[in-house]
């Protein structure tokens, strides 16, 4: 990782642009380890209309954050956006650990993108999914989330005394579509259900288990053995 000072930065945008997600543009704030990375992630958001550049990141905010790979350093910002700042986070980054991808979800992290595949199209799709609330992950690294969390629940099955997340039926229905990858809409779609009743699904399940998205409520459903 580079060891140059981290920088953010802030773009003036006009107003009055609407976004189909939530009816106003989504602020997202652009953390990155180098100017290079930072300017390249800002020019390219800076073309779409549905998005809000600020200058630092807080609640309602989505943080854009661009790491070569990750440390303890990085997994530290991460907590911190998330859990203090109380802002959504996207990670931007070259390459992540088997041991490092759990941490990034507990982290609350719910949106990932490659480097290499960081186009606009694809920072807008996961900024708007973030903040939304929904998961963003890679195919490849959806697959190793799902195989890790899997292997950690063989190896708790049978262990006296596991917690166990009392999820109703039909939260384990809609965890299991998110984990499928569909969203808000295909789900209601699939289960007759009114995108009103999947959201407060959702919602009551992650408040109740004090997990931060859709990723985190996935992987908790893994590993106790719902899905």
């Amino acid at each position: 990782m580079l060891n140059s000072p981290r920088t953010t930065t802030s773009t003036a945008l006009g107003t009055g642009r609407t976004t189909g997600v939530t009816g106003t543009r989504v602020p997202v704030a652009v953390s990155a380890p180098d100017p290079i990375s930072r300017e390249g992630a800002v020019s390219q958001l800076r073309r779409h209309p549905e998005i809000d550049l600020r200058e630092e990141s807080g609640p309602g905010t989505v943080a854009l954050l661009i790491e070569d790979a990750l440390d303890e350093q990085a997994l530290t910002r991460l907590r911190r956006i998330v859990r203090s700042e109380g802002a959504r986070a996207v990670l931007v980054v070259g390459a992540i650990r088997e041991n490092e991808l759990l941490d990034v979800v507990e982290c609350g992290v719910g949106a990932i993108v490659w480097r290499h595949e960081a186009t606009a199209h694809r920072l807008v799709q996961a900024v708007l999914a973030a903040a939304r609330g929904d998961g963003d992950l890679p195919a490849d690294l959806l697959g190793r989330l799902i195989s890790q969390v899997g292997t950690l629940h063989r190896g708790a099955a049978g262990r006296p005394g596991a917690p166990s997340l009392g999820l109703a039926p039909r939260e384990v229905d809609v965890l299991r579509l998110v984990a499928e990858g569909l969203d808000t809409g295909e789900i209601a779609g699939k289960l007759s259900y009114s995108e009103r009743t999947v959201k407060n699904v959702m919602h009551g399940l992650t408040t109740r288990l004090h997990l931060r998205n859709r990723a985190h409520a996935v992987a908790y459903a893994l590993r106790e053995g719902y899905i």
